[in-house]
């Protein structure tokens, strides 16, 4: 999606999104990102105590296609237990941006069993390309 494609102002939402479960070390925010990207969305995308949390804005039917989307695609090693959403203010964000992991507050996060690397992540690892 072209960014200058994006919604009018007045059409435009921003979301904070609470994902529970086996969120993490399972490439969830790296195909939360993706999706957005997908989808033409902005905002953030991190890790916490708690899950993952997320703040996407853009249209409408785009956050709604996101939000369905975030169950349905999920990477196959996530478990997710709940997604809890907020409006909150729009702030004009354009791009979608993985932010490091908060490491205050309480730690509730359920964390997934040792696994191989699967031949996907082990091509962007070695991928001198795919600065993740």
């Amino acid at each position: 999606m072209d960014r200058d494609q994006r919604p009018p102002e007045a059409a435009v939402r921003r979301l904070r999104i609470r994902v529970e479960g086996v969120v993490q070390g399972v490439g969830f925010r790296p195909f939360v990102h993706g999706l957005a990207a997908r989808l033409g969305l902005g905002g953030l995308v991190g890790n916490d105590g708690q899950g993952v949390f997320i703040e996407v804005e853009g249209g409408v039917d785009r956050l709604d296609a996101f939000l369905a989307a975030l169950e349905a695609e999920a990477p196959p090693l996530a478990v997710i237990d709940r997604v809890e959403t907020a409006p909150i203010a729009v702030v004009g964000s354009p791009e979608f941006a993985i932010v490091p992991s908060d490491p205050g507050g309480e730690h509730q996060t359920l964390i997934s069993p040792d696994t191989a690397t699967c031949d996907a992540c082990l091509g962007e690892l070695f991928d001198p390309r795919n600065r993740r």
